[in-house]
Protein backbone atom coordinates (compact mmCIF):
# COMPACT_ATOMS: atom_id res chain seq x y z
CA UNK A 1 0.00 0.00 0.00
CA UNK A 2 1.19 3.50 -0.92
CA UNK A 3 4.36 1.98 -2.33
CA UNK A 4 5.39 0.61 1.07
CA UNK A 5 5.92 -2.97 2.15
CA UNK A 6 3.05 -4.45 4.10
CA UNK A 7 5.10 -4.58 7.32
CA UNK A 8 6.18 -0.92 7.09
CA UNK A 9 2.64 0.18 6.27
CA UNK A 10 1.24 -1.72 9.26
CA UNK A 11 3.82 -0.15 11.56
CA UNK A 12 3.01 3.36 10.32
CA UNK A 13 -0.68 2.62 10.59
CA UNK A 14 -0.26 1.47 14.20
CA UNK A 15 1.83 4.56 14.95
CA UNK A 16 -0.91 6.77 13.55
CA UNK A 17 -3.53 4.96 15.65
CA UNK A 18 -1.45 5.28 18.84
CA UNK A 19 -0.67 8.97 18.16
CA UNK A 20 -4.36 9.55 17.52
CA UNK A 21 -5.17 7.81 20.81
CA UNK A 22 -2.69 10.06 22.61
CA UNK A 23 -4.07 13.24 21.03
CA UNK A 24 -7.66 12.30 21.81
CA UNK A 25 -6.84 11.70 25.48
CA UNK A 26 -4.37 14.53 26.07
CA UNK A 27 -5.47 17.32 23.71
CA UNK A 28 -9.21 16.78 23.39
CA UNK A 29 -9.66 15.26 26.89
CA UNK A 30 -11.73 12.43 25.46
CA UNK A 31 -12.49 9.61 27.88
CA UNK A 32 -9.95 6.76 27.43
CA UNK A 33 -12.77 4.25 26.82
CA UNK A 34 -14.09 6.24 23.84
CA UNK A 35 -10.57 7.07 22.61
CA UNK A 36 -9.46 3.43 22.71
CA UNK A 37 -12.61 2.34 20.87
CA UNK A 38 -12.06 4.94 18.13
CA UNK A 39 -8.35 4.08 17.82
CA UNK A 40 -9.16 0.37 17.53
CA UNK A 41 -11.77 1.03 14.85
CA UNK A 42 -9.39 3.27 12.90
CA UNK A 43 -6.62 0.67 13.01
CA UNK A 44 -8.95 -2.10 11.88
CA UNK A 45 -10.41 -0.14 8.96
CA UNK A 46 -7.09 1.24 7.69
CA UNK A 47 -4.99 -1.92 8.11
CA UNK A 48 -6.78 -3.84 5.40
CA UNK A 49 -8.88 -6.05 7.65
CA UNK A 50 -12.24 -7.18 6.22
CA UNK A 51 -14.87 -4.69 7.41
CA UNK A 52 -17.07 -7.41 8.88
CA UNK A 53 -14.22 -8.57 11.13
CA UNK A 54 -13.34 -5.17 12.58
CA UNK A 55 -16.15 -4.94 15.12
CA UNK A 56 -15.98 -8.65 15.89
CA UNK A 57 -12.26 -8.45 16.68
CA UNK A 58 -12.91 -5.54 19.01
CA UNK A 59 -15.74 -7.41 20.71
CA UNK A 60 -13.62 -10.53 21.11
CA UNK A 61 -10.79 -8.56 22.68
CA UNK A 62 -13.14 -6.61 24.95
CA UNK A 63 -15.01 -9.68 26.18
CA UNK A 64 -11.92 -11.84 26.46
CA UNK A 65 -10.31 -9.39 28.87
CA UNK A 66 -13.37 -8.63 31.00
CA UNK A 67 -14.37 -12.27 31.25
CA UNK A 68 -11.51 -12.60 33.70
CA UNK A 69 -10.30 -9.18 34.82
CA UNK A 70 -13.81 -7.76 35.29
CA UNK A 71 -14.65 -10.42 37.87
CA UNK A 72 -11.37 -9.90 39.69
CA UNK A 73 -11.91 -6.14 39.78
CA UNK A 74 -15.35 -6.53 41.33
CA UNK A 75 -14.19 -8.95 44.01
CA UNK A 76 -11.09 -6.91 44.84
CA UNK A 77 -13.07 -3.69 45.15
CA UNK A 78 -15.57 -5.31 47.53
CA UNK A 79 -12.72 -6.63 49.66
CA UNK A 80 -11.17 -3.16 49.76
CA UNK A 81 -14.44 -1.57 50.88
CA UNK A 82 -14.85 -4.06 53.72
CA UNK A 83 -11.29 -3.37 54.85
CA UNK A 84 -11.96 0.37 54.78
CA UNK A 85 -15.14 0.33 56.83
CA UNK A 86 -13.77 -2.13 59.39
CA UNK A 87 -10.59 -0.14 59.97
CA UNK A 88 -8.41 -3.11 59.01
CA UNK A 89 -6.05 -0.99 56.92
CA UNK A 90 -5.66 1.52 59.73
CA UNK A 91 -4.95 -1.32 62.14
CA UNK A 92 -2.08 -2.61 60.02
CA UNK A 93 -0.47 0.80 59.64
CA UNK A 94 -0.90 1.71 63.32
CA UNK A 95 0.63 -1.56 64.46
CA UNK A 96 3.61 -1.06 62.18
CA UNK A 97 4.09 2.50 63.45
CA UNK A 98 4.10 1.25 67.04
CA UNK A 99 6.65 -1.44 66.20
CA UNK A 100 8.95 0.83 64.18
CA UNK A 101 8.85 3.92 66.45
CA UNK A 102 8.73 7.64 65.63
CA UNK A 103 12.16 7.90 63.99
CA UNK A 104 11.34 5.13 61.53
CA UNK A 105 7.66 5.89 61.04
CA UNK A 106 8.21 6.56 57.31
CA UNK A 107 9.49 3.00 56.93
CA UNK A 108 6.36 1.75 58.68
CA UNK A 109 4.18 3.65 56.20
CA UNK A 110 5.97 2.06 53.25
CA UNK A 111 5.65 -1.48 54.61
CA UNK A 112 2.05 -0.86 55.62
CA UNK A 113 1.13 0.48 52.18
CA UNK A 114 3.00 -2.38 50.51
CA UNK A 115 0.93 -4.94 52.44
CA UNK A 116 -2.40 -3.14 52.28
CA UNK A 117 -1.93 -2.30 48.61
CA UNK A 118 -1.62 -5.93 47.47
CA UNK A 119 -5.37 -6.56 47.06
CA UNK A 120 -6.38 -2.91 46.43
CA UNK A 121 -6.36 -0.41 43.59
CA UNK A 122 -3.89 2.43 44.08
CA UNK A 123 -6.69 4.97 44.46
CA UNK A 124 -8.52 2.87 47.06
CA UNK A 125 -5.36 2.23 49.08
CA UNK A 126 -4.51 5.93 48.90
CA UNK A 127 -7.90 6.99 50.23
CA UNK A 128 -7.76 4.33 52.95
CA UNK A 129 -4.34 5.27 54.28
CA UNK A 130 -4.01 9.00 53.62
CA UNK A 131 -5.87 9.89 56.85
CA UNK A 132 -3.16 8.02 58.75
CA UNK A 133 -0.50 10.17 57.09
CA UNK A 134 -2.23 13.33 58.28
CA UNK A 135 -2.79 11.97 61.80
CA UNK A 136 0.82 10.81 62.20
CA UNK A 137 2.26 14.02 60.73
CA UNK A 138 0.23 16.11 63.18
CA UNK A 139 1.05 13.89 66.18
CA UNK A 140 4.80 13.54 65.53
CA UNK A 141 5.64 16.81 63.79
CA UNK A 142 7.36 14.89 60.99
CA UNK A 143 7.16 16.30 57.46
CA UNK A 144 4.03 15.31 55.55
CA UNK A 145 6.14 14.49 52.48
CA UNK A 146 8.56 12.33 54.48
CA UNK A 147 5.64 10.17 55.64
CA UNK A 148 3.54 10.43 52.47
CA UNK A 149 6.11 9.53 49.79
CA UNK A 150 6.82 6.08 51.32
CA UNK A 151 3.05 5.49 51.41
CA UNK A 152 2.72 6.42 47.74
CA UNK A 153 5.74 4.31 46.78
CA UNK A 154 4.42 1.20 48.54
CA UNK A 155 1.03 1.50 46.88
CA UNK A 156 2.41 2.36 43.44
CA UNK A 157 4.90 -0.51 43.31
CA UNK A 158 2.36 -3.22 44.10
CA UNK A 159 -0.17 -1.55 41.78
CA UNK A 160 2.23 -1.80 38.84
CA UNK A 161 4.01 -5.07 39.57
CA UNK A 162 1.98 -7.43 41.76
CA UNK A 163 -1.22 -9.33 40.88
CA UNK A 164 -4.14 -9.25 41.54
CA UNK A 165 -3.90 -5.66 40.33
CA UNK A 166 -5.53 -5.26 36.91
CA UNK A 167 -2.42 -4.17 35.00
CA UNK A 168 -0.23 -7.15 35.92
CA UNK A 169 -3.23 -9.50 35.64
CA UNK A 170 -3.96 -8.32 32.12
CA UNK A 171 -0.31 -8.62 31.10
CA UNK A 172 -0.22 -12.14 32.57
CA UNK A 173 -3.11 -13.08 30.30
CA UNK A 174 -1.52 -11.47 27.23
CA UNK A 175 1.93 -13.00 27.76
CA UNK A 176 0.69 -16.34 29.08
CA UNK A 177 2.72 -15.97 32.28
CA UNK A 178 2.30 -17.95 35.49
CA UNK A 179 0.53 -15.89 38.14
CA UNK A 180 2.28 -17.50 41.11
CA UNK A 181 5.75 -16.88 39.72
CA UNK A 182 4.75 -13.34 38.76
CA UNK A 183 3.64 -12.63 42.33
CA UNK A 184 6.90 -14.04 43.71
CA UNK A 185 9.11 -12.12 41.27
CA UNK A 186 6.98 -9.01 41.72
CA UNK A 187 7.48 -9.05 45.49
CA UNK A 188 11.17 -9.82 45.04
CA UNK A 189 11.67 -6.82 42.76
CA UNK A 190 9.02 -4.60 44.31
CA UNK A 191 10.17 -4.47 47.94
CA UNK A 192 13.71 -3.08 47.35
CA UNK A 193 12.30 -0.76 44.68
CA UNK A 194 9.74 0.62 47.15
CA UNK A 195 12.45 1.07 49.77
CA UNK A 196 14.59 3.18 47.44
CA UNK A 197 11.72 5.25 46.01
CA UNK A 198 9.89 5.52 49.34
CA UNK A 199 11.70 5.98 52.68
CA UNK A 200 15.10 6.78 51.16
CA UNK A 201 13.92 9.25 48.51
CA UNK A 202 11.16 10.61 50.78
CA UNK A 203 13.62 11.47 53.55
CA UNK A 204 15.81 13.27 51.02
CA UNK A 205 13.18 15.28 49.14
CA UNK A 206 11.30 16.26 52.32
CA UNK A 207 14.24 18.50 53.22
CA UNK A 208 13.39 20.64 50.17
CA UNK A 209 9.61 20.09 49.93
CA UNK A 210 8.25 19.41 53.45
CA UNK A 211 4.56 19.74 52.52
CA UNK A 212 1.89 21.51 54.54
CA UNK A 213 -1.65 20.09 54.68
CA UNK A 214 -4.62 22.41 54.72
CA UNK A 215 -6.55 22.50 57.98
CA UNK A 216 -9.81 21.86 56.11
CA UNK A 217 -8.47 18.66 54.55
CA UNK A 218 -6.96 17.58 57.85
CA UNK A 219 -10.36 17.88 59.55
CA UNK A 220 -12.12 16.08 56.71
CA UNK A 221 -9.77 13.07 56.51
CA UNK A 222 -9.00 12.42 60.16
CA UNK A 223 -12.12 10.44 60.96
CA UNK A 224 -12.68 7.11 62.64
CA UNK A 225 -13.86 4.04 60.71
CA UNK A 226 -17.47 2.98 61.16
CA UNK A 227 -16.62 -0.26 62.95
CA UNK A 228 -17.16 -0.29 66.70
CA UNK A 229 -14.13 -2.51 67.24
CA UNK A 230 -11.14 -2.63 64.87
CA UNK A 231 -10.02 -6.07 63.65
CA UNK A 232 -6.77 -7.40 65.07
CA UNK A 233 -3.50 -7.06 63.18
CA UNK A 234 -3.16 -10.82 62.67
CA UNK A 235 -6.67 -11.49 61.38
CA UNK A 236 -6.42 -8.48 59.05
CA UNK A 237 -3.20 -9.84 57.54
CA UNK A 238 -4.71 -13.31 57.17
CA UNK A 239 -7.74 -11.90 55.36
CA UNK A 240 -5.97 -9.66 52.83
CA UNK A 241 -3.07 -12.03 52.15
CA UNK A 242 -5.27 -15.12 51.69
CA UNK A 243 -5.51 -14.63 47.87
CA UNK A 244 -1.74 -14.28 47.56
CA UNK A 245 -1.15 -17.41 49.66
CA UNK A 246 -3.59 -19.48 47.60
CA UNK A 247 -2.05 -18.34 44.30
CA UNK A 248 1.46 -19.12 45.54
CA UNK A 249 0.30 -22.59 46.63
CA UNK A 250 -1.12 -23.13 43.15
CA UNK A 251 2.24 -22.27 41.63
CA UNK A 252 3.99 -24.66 44.03
CA UNK A 253 1.53 -27.47 43.23
CA UNK A 254 2.11 -26.99 39.50
CA UNK A 255 5.79 -27.72 40.05
CA UNK A 256 5.60 -30.37 42.78
CA UNK A 257 2.72 -32.57 41.54
CA UNK A 258 1.83 -34.42 38.36
CA UNK A 259 -0.65 -32.74 36.03
CA UNK A 260 -3.33 -35.34 36.79
CA UNK A 261 -2.75 -35.33 40.55
CA UNK A 262 -5.92 -34.61 42.55
CA UNK A 263 -3.90 -32.28 44.80
CA UNK A 264 -2.76 -30.24 41.82
CA UNK A 265 -6.26 -30.13 40.33
CA UNK A 266 -7.74 -28.77 43.56
CA UNK A 267 -4.88 -26.31 44.15
CA UNK A 268 -5.28 -25.01 40.59
CA UNK A 269 -8.95 -24.43 41.39
CA UNK A 270 -8.35 -22.79 44.76
CA UNK A 271 -5.39 -20.78 43.47
CA UNK A 272 -7.28 -19.32 40.53
CA UNK A 273 -7.41 -15.53 41.14
CA UNK A 274 -11.20 -15.52 40.99
CA UNK A 275 -11.57 -18.34 43.52
CA UNK A 276 -8.84 -16.92 45.76
CA UNK A 277 -10.34 -13.43 45.86
CA UNK A 278 -13.83 -14.82 46.40
CA UNK A 279 -12.52 -16.83 49.36
CA UNK A 280 -10.92 -13.70 50.85
CA UNK A 281 -14.09 -11.68 50.29
CA UNK A 282 -16.24 -14.33 51.99
CA UNK A 283 -13.81 -14.43 54.90
CA UNK A 284 -13.87 -10.61 55.12
CA UNK A 285 -17.66 -10.62 55.47
CA UNK A 286 -17.01 -12.12 58.89
CA UNK A 287 -13.60 -10.72 59.91
CA UNK A 288 -14.33 -7.20 58.63
CA UNK A 289 -18.13 -7.43 58.81
CA UNK A 290 -20.18 -9.37 61.34
CA UNK A 291 -17.27 -9.68 63.78
CA UNK A 292 -17.02 -5.87 63.79
CA UNK A 293 -20.67 -5.43 64.68
CA UNK A 294 -22.03 -4.69 61.19
CA UNK A 295 -25.46 -6.01 60.28
CA UNK A 296 -26.18 -7.92 57.07
CA UNK A 297 -27.97 -4.81 55.74
CA UNK A 298 -24.91 -2.61 56.39
CA UNK A 299 -22.57 -5.11 54.73
CA UNK A 300 -24.82 -5.25 51.65
CA UNK A 301 -24.77 -1.44 51.51
CA UNK A 302 -20.95 -1.41 51.65
CA UNK A 303 -20.68 -3.93 48.80
CA UNK A 304 -23.20 -2.04 46.65
CA UNK A 305 -21.35 1.25 47.17
CA UNK A 306 -17.99 -0.30 46.31
CA UNK A 307 -18.83 -1.20 42.71
CA UNK A 308 -19.85 2.19 41.29
CA UNK A 309 -16.31 3.70 41.20
CA UNK A 310 -14.95 0.75 39.17
CA UNK A 311 -17.27 1.24 36.18
CA UNK A 312 -14.86 3.52 34.28
CA UNK A 313 -11.88 1.28 35.06
CA UNK A 314 -13.72 -1.79 33.75
CA UNK A 315 -14.66 -0.03 30.50
CA UNK A 316 -11.11 1.25 29.94
CA UNK A 317 -9.64 -2.21 30.50
CA UNK A 318 -12.19 -3.79 28.14
CA UNK A 319 -11.55 -1.20 25.43
CA UNK A 320 -7.82 -1.70 25.87
CA UNK A 321 -8.35 -5.40 25.33
CA UNK A 322 -10.26 -4.59 22.14
CA UNK A 323 -7.43 -2.36 20.91
CA UNK A 324 -4.89 -5.04 21.76
CA UNK A 325 -6.89 -7.62 19.80
CA UNK A 326 -6.98 -5.26 16.81
CA UNK A 327 -3.18 -5.03 16.92
CA UNK A 328 -3.03 -8.82 16.79
CA UNK A 329 -5.77 -9.36 14.17
CA UNK A 330 -4.38 -6.72 11.80
CA UNK A 331 -0.89 -8.22 11.88
CA UNK A 332 0.69 -5.17 13.50
CA UNK A 333 1.84 -7.08 16.56
CA UNK A 334 3.60 -9.70 14.46
CA UNK A 335 5.30 -7.00 12.37
CA UNK A 336 6.62 -5.26 15.47
CA UNK A 337 7.76 -8.57 16.89
CA UNK A 338 9.68 -9.39 13.72
CA UNK A 339 11.35 -5.97 13.79
CA UNK A 340 12.37 -6.40 17.42
CA UNK A 341 13.85 -9.82 16.69
CA UNK A 342 15.87 -8.44 13.80
CA UNK A 343 17.09 -5.54 15.93
CA UNK A 344 18.15 -8.01 18.64
CA UNK A 345 16.69 -5.78 21.33
CA UNK A 346 15.99 -7.43 24.66
CA UNK A 347 12.25 -8.23 24.74
CA UNK A 348 12.16 -7.37 28.46
CA UNK A 349 13.73 -3.97 27.84
CA UNK A 350 11.45 -3.44 24.83
CA UNK A 351 8.36 -4.18 26.98
CA UNK A 352 9.48 -1.56 29.50
CA UNK A 353 10.29 1.02 26.82
CA UNK A 354 7.01 0.64 24.91
CA UNK A 355 4.93 0.89 28.09
CA UNK A 356 6.98 3.88 29.28
CA UNK A 357 6.43 5.83 26.06
CA UNK A 358 2.68 5.22 26.12
CA UNK A 359 2.50 6.09 29.83
CA UNK A 360 4.28 9.43 29.31
CA UNK A 361 2.05 10.25 26.37
CA UNK A 362 -1.34 9.22 27.74
CA UNK A 363 -0.90 9.53 31.50
CA UNK A 364 -2.62 6.19 32.06
CA UNK A 365 -0.77 3.24 33.54
CA UNK A 366 -3.67 1.00 32.54
CA UNK A 367 -3.61 2.10 28.90
CA UNK A 368 0.20 1.77 28.87
CA UNK A 369 0.09 -1.76 30.24
CA UNK A 370 -2.68 -2.93 27.92
CA UNK A 371 -1.23 -1.39 24.77
CA UNK A 372 2.39 -2.22 25.61
CA UNK A 373 1.60 -5.85 26.33
CA UNK A 374 -0.38 -6.14 23.09
CA UNK A 375 2.49 -4.74 21.04
CA UNK A 376 5.21 -6.87 22.63
CA UNK A 377 3.23 -10.11 23.02
CA UNK A 378 4.15 -11.60 19.59
CA UNK A 379 7.81 -11.65 20.63
CA UNK A 380 7.02 -14.39 23.14
CA UNK A 381 6.47 -16.86 20.30
CA UNK A 382 9.33 -15.56 18.16
CA UNK A 383 12.16 -15.42 20.71
CA UNK A 384 12.85 -18.67 22.57
CA UNK A 385 13.56 -18.58 26.26
CA UNK A 386 11.96 -15.23 27.12
CA UNK A 387 10.83 -15.20 30.73
CA UNK A 388 7.15 -14.31 30.48
CA UNK A 389 6.80 -13.35 34.13
CA UNK A 390 9.60 -10.79 33.77
CA UNK A 391 7.90 -9.43 30.64
CA UNK A 392 4.86 -8.75 32.82
CA UNK A 393 6.99 -6.96 35.42
CA UNK A 394 8.86 -4.94 32.79
CA UNK A 395 5.60 -3.76 31.24
CA UNK A 396 4.29 -2.81 34.67
CA UNK A 397 7.45 -0.94 35.57
CA UNK A 398 7.34 1.00 32.32
CA UNK A 399 3.72 1.94 32.90
CA UNK A 400 4.64 3.84 36.10
CA UNK A 401 7.24 6.24 34.72
CA UNK A 402 7.04 10.06 34.72
CA UNK A 403 3.51 10.74 35.93
CA UNK A 404 2.75 14.35 35.04
CA UNK A 405 -0.13 16.73 34.29
CA UNK A 406 -2.00 14.30 32.01
CA UNK A 407 -2.34 11.80 34.88
CA UNK A 408 -5.24 12.06 37.33
CA UNK A 409 -2.98 10.66 40.05
CA UNK A 410 -0.70 13.69 39.69
CA UNK A 411 -3.52 16.06 40.57
CA UNK A 412 -4.83 13.83 43.33
CA UNK A 413 -1.44 13.86 45.09
CA UNK A 414 -1.04 17.60 44.48
CA UNK A 415 -4.38 18.42 46.11
CA UNK A 416 -4.10 16.06 49.07
CA UNK A 417 -0.57 17.18 49.90
CA UNK A 418 -1.38 20.86 49.24
CA UNK A 419 1.64 21.30 46.91
CA UNK A 420 2.29 23.48 43.88
CA UNK A 421 2.67 21.90 40.44
CA UNK A 422 6.45 22.32 40.67
CA UNK A 423 6.56 20.67 44.09
CA UNK A 424 4.45 17.79 42.80
CA UNK A 425 6.96 17.26 39.97
CA UNK A 426 9.81 17.19 42.49
CA UNK A 427 8.07 14.65 44.72
CA UNK A 428 5.42 12.49 43.05
CA UNK A 429 6.74 12.59 39.47
CA UNK A 430 10.31 11.95 40.59
CA UNK A 431 9.17 9.08 42.85
CA UNK A 432 7.24 7.37 40.03
CA UNK A 433 10.22 7.68 37.70
CA UNK A 434 12.56 6.23 40.34
CA UNK A 435 10.21 3.25 40.75
CA UNK A 436 10.17 2.63 37.00
CA UNK A 437 13.93 2.95 36.44
CA UNK A 438 15.03 1.09 39.58
CA UNK A 439 12.40 -1.55 38.84
CA UNK A 440 13.68 -2.32 35.35
CA UNK A 441 17.26 -2.45 36.67
CA UNK A 442 16.29 -5.09 39.24
CA UNK A 443 14.23 -6.96 36.61
CA UNK A 444 17.19 -7.11 34.21
CA UNK A 445 19.43 -8.35 37.04
CA UNK A 446 16.85 -11.02 37.92
CA UNK A 447 16.67 -12.01 34.25
CA UNK A 448 20.30 -13.09 34.43
CA UNK A 449 19.44 -15.72 37.04
CA UNK A 450 15.97 -17.06 36.11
Amino acid sequence: MLGLSNEVYLLLDALAAILGLIVLITRFKLHPFVALTLAAGFLGLTSGMPVDKVVKSYQDGFGGVLGFVGIVLGLGTMLGKMMAESGGAAQIARTLVERFGRERVHWAMMFGAFLVGIPLFFEIGFVLLIPLVFIIARATGISLVKIGIPLLAGLSVVHGLVPPHPGPLLAIGVFGADIGKTIFYGLLVGLPTAIIAGPIFGALISKYVPGKPSEELMAQLAHEPEAKQLPGFGITLVTILLPVALMLLKSYADVAFDEKSIVRVWMDFLGNPITALLAALLLSLHTFGTARGFSAKQILKFLDESLAPTAAIVLIIGAGGGFKQMLVASGVGNAIGQMAVQAELSPILLAWLVAAVIRIATGSATVATITGAGIVAPIVTLVPGVNRELLVLATGAGSLILSHVNDAGFWMVKQYFNMTVTETFKTWTAMETIISVVGIVFIMILAAFV
